[in-house]
């Protein structure tokens, strides 16, 4: 294997999804010298099949319900059914805009960017496209793939990952989602507003089951409401091909029927044959495992995103990475609060949260010293505008600080910034109900939900 690098970087990153690129921009900021490896291209599943991609097709699904429904807003139109071609269309252009910003944020930072699929080849190199890229630290941040379950093969036919979803060139007339989290919900949805049938299967016994349980009641009567079935709290058997579909069976012979299957159970790590444990790396059922500063046991190997286990989402990869690159240049860095960090899912109605759930919290500080207080959108106008239902539940301390914020109803992810501080910053009720809140607005809601908890409800009853 020749060395064909003239020098040894500062920092060679294997993966250039959001951990690997966030921490290339930042690292070359800091004035590291840097080399982002990725086989494919540069923005990773976010980009090119995540977060941006699903939330397109989210929002065509959006203006297509609207369409239907417009009558009761006193608007004449007509909805004529949904032109996937056009869909994918504009879901690519909205993609291939952003990964052109990002390949020009990355030359213009100079970072070196090689394009290749590589290996860790020893705890300071990687092995790309015949040559030997040398390095004073690396790190891994190689993301992750759709999994399945033992037994259930993909095939991108008739049974479907979130990636065959995305391309998938007509609007299925039904489907079987298996998995009731994030990417399950997010595709249910949208292939409901498409005018798909859909239903859902979720071994768990509720949707979204790390969410808050009211959150999840409240977007599984949203589902009803919108004729969106659902399947919880019995696992997955089997599943077969018939004359026309695909039939698939639970534990307890329960059979469901549709057109195409999509299994969405979850993301597993990209680490088999890329060389990490022969190099030492500690890992975990494909997961490389480090410690609050994203250190693996390997002094000079770090590790971020997907590829560890923590949060799978974009944002938590981007602020792995620039820990790491600020770390490695020397700043002082502070470990994530991965409580801290906001999620939204994207269905419609959207669920936001931030905090700890109140069971949680009652498992913590015991339930005598836990608060919980819920606001219905039904009181706050701009909601009421948009025709929108859902709550607003807050988790407090006895006495103390709000510890969780959960969030249900449309446009709920944009109030989840100002959530985010009221956690982080360990907000007491009173403090928030002390800032004025725009009127109308949803984030009002957030504001009249913290006047409650302080005491002094304005537009709802005490």
């Amino acid at each position: 294997m020749a060395n064909d690098a003239s020098t040894v970087f500062d920092l060679v990153i294997l993966g250039g999804g959001s951990g690997g690129y966030a921490a290339a921009l930042r690292g070359a900021q800091l004035g590291l010298d840097v080399a982002l490896i990725e086989k494919d291209k540069v923005g990773g599943t976010c980009l090119h099949r995540g977060c941006i991609p699903t939330k397109a097709l989210l929002h065509a699904g959006e203006i297509a319900d609207q369409a239907r429904e417009s009558e009761q807003f006193g608007v004449k139109a007509s909805f004529e059914g949904i032109d996937i071609a056009g869909v994918h269309k504009y879901k690519d252009g909205v993609v291939s805009g952003l990964y052109k910003g990002l390949q020009g944020l990355v030359a213009s930072r100079k970072v070196t960017h090689i394009e290749g699929e590589g290996k860790l080849s020893s705890p300071t190199s990687v092995d790309v496209n015949g040559q030997r890229v040398q390095g004073r630290h690396i790190l891994l941040a190689t993301g992750s793939v759709p999994k399945s379950l033992p037994g259930l093969e993909i095939d991108g036919n008739r049974i479907i990952s979130s990636d065959h979803a995305l391309v998938l060139d007509r609007v299925p007339k039904s489907a079987i989602v298996l998995g009731g989290g994030v990417i399950g919900v997010e595709f249910a949805s949208a292939w409901k507003s498409f005018g798909a049938d859909i239903t859902v299967i979720e071994g768990l016994k509720h949707l979204v089951p790390v969410e808050d349980e009211n959150s999840s009641k409240l977007l599984e009567r949203a589902f009803r409401k919108r004729g969106i079935k659902f399947n919880l709290g019995t696992f997955f058997e089997k599943a077969e091909y018939t004359q026309d579909g695909v039939k698939v069976t639970l534990a307890d012979g329960k059979e469901f029927e549709a057109e195409v299957l999509l299994v969405a159970v979850g993301r597993g790590p990209v680490s088999a044959g890329l060389g990490y444990e022969e190099q030492g790396v500690a890992m975990d059922r494909g997961y490389v495992l480090v410690d609050e500063y994203m250190r693996t046991n390997v002094p000079t190997i770090s590790a971020v995103g997907d590829l560890v286990p923590t949060l799978q989402l974009a944002h938590v990869g981007f602020a792995e990475g620039i820990l790491v690159a600020e770390r490695l240049a020397g700043l002082k860095t502070v470990p994530i609060d991965y409580d801290g960090v906001p999620r939204v899912t994207y269905c419609h109605p959207e669920v936001a949260s931030v905090g700890i759930t109140e069971a949680k919290a009652k498992e913590i500080y015991g339930a005598d010293k836990v608060v919980a207080l819920k606001y219905n959108l039904a009181g706050n106008g701009k909601s009421k505008i948009l025709n929108t239902t859902g709550e607003i539940k807050l988790v407090q301390v006895k006495d103390g600080a709000v510890v969780g914020v959960h969030m249900v109803g449309d446009r709920m992810g944009e109030q989840v910034g100002e959530a985010q501080l009221i956690y982080n910053w360990e907000a007491l009720p009173a403090e928030v109900a002390q800032l004025v809140h725009a009127h109308p607005t949803q984030n009002e809601a957030l504001g009249e939900a913290h006047l409650a908890l302080a005491g002094k409800p304005l537009h709802s009853h005490d």
